[in-house]
């Protein structure tokens, strides 16, 4: 059984959990400058765990295709700031922080953050993996080439599955080596990835079972769903839920979604066919 131990809390994986995602930041391709103020902040961690979100995603740095960078001193304002604020309120929330940086990851897990979201899977800062370590939280490891503004250029893969999982299983070695416990795997949809390789990873998914961790499946909204409907990223809550079925029938763990309601759906009625 495959379980995380959020601030001494154990979440079992055996049923998938959904992860609602709430973006601190001004630029995020589908839902950038919504949740910018504390009102509007609490009011999006309510909805999400009143629909049934098990884990809070919280972000300061948009990491779309071509993002604006953002400095070190903001993010950590953006994101502990946020954390804080919805920990006041919803004390048992479980908050992953969405960062590549080991010194917003330590101050966001400071103001009580549960788990470390890192898209670069520790490439983007060489202190990421010891960080995570003494803070004794449960990391996700994203697979990602370059930076949110070189990734799109580095898509040249042998074999984009067995590329992607010899990468993670290295990266994975690497964070127990310098004793992260708690590890989720996640192929990063969208991330150096053009549309097809990461349609290609969504149907080998089960595959990415032999890494012997939880698999997370960030597709939410992405352009490997709008693109492909030729339609815009908010139209695509439809073909997102058709994915993350996908995701779910194919091994996932975790759902890290825009819309906790229809994930927690998919969630309930893939259960059913266990039954």
């Amino acid at each position: 059984m495959q379980t995380l131990n959020c601030r001494g809390q154990l979440i079992d994986l055996s049923k998938p959990k959904v992860m609602g995602i709430i973006n601190i930041t001004p630029d995020s391709f589908y839902d950038g400058g919504k949740t910018f103020s504390e009102k509007e902040i609490l009011k999006q961690a309510e909805k999400l765990l009143s629909e049934g979100a098990t884990f809070l995603d919280v972000g300061g740095y948009s990491t779309r295709p071509g993002a604006e960078e953002v400095s070190e001193k903001d993010e950590i304002e953006r994101a502990a700031g946020a954390i804080e604020t919805i920990l006041k309120s919803f004390p048992q929330a479980l908050i992953s922080v969405d960062t590549f940086r080991s010194k917003v990851a330590k101050k966001a897990v400071e103001a009580g953050a549960a788990i470390v979201n890192d898209v670069s899977g520790g490439t983007l800062d060489a202190e990421m993996y010891k960080v995570v370590a003494k803070l004794k939280v449960p990391y996700i490891l994203m697979h990602m080439r370059g930076n949110p503004k070189t990734m799109a250029k580095l898509t040249k893969y042998k074999n984009v599955t067995i590329d992607v999982l010899k990468d993670l299983a290295e990266k994975i070695a690497l964070a127990k080596s310098e004793g992260i416990n708690d590890i989720i795997a996640d192929p990063g949809f969208g991330f150096a990835k053009t549309r097809q390789q990461s349609f290609q990873l969504l149907n080998n998914l089960v595959l990415f079972q032999n890494l012997d961790v939880p698999i997370l499946a960030g597709i939410s909204r992405k352009s490997m769903i709008y693109k492909t409907l030729d339609t815009s990223a908010e139209n695509a809550l439809n073909g997102t839920t058709s994915l993350n079925t996908i995701a779910l029938l194919k091994g996932a763990s975790i759902l890290r979604v825009h819309d906790v309601k229809e994930a927690v759906e998919c969630v309930k009625l893939f259960e059913n066919l266990k039954s």
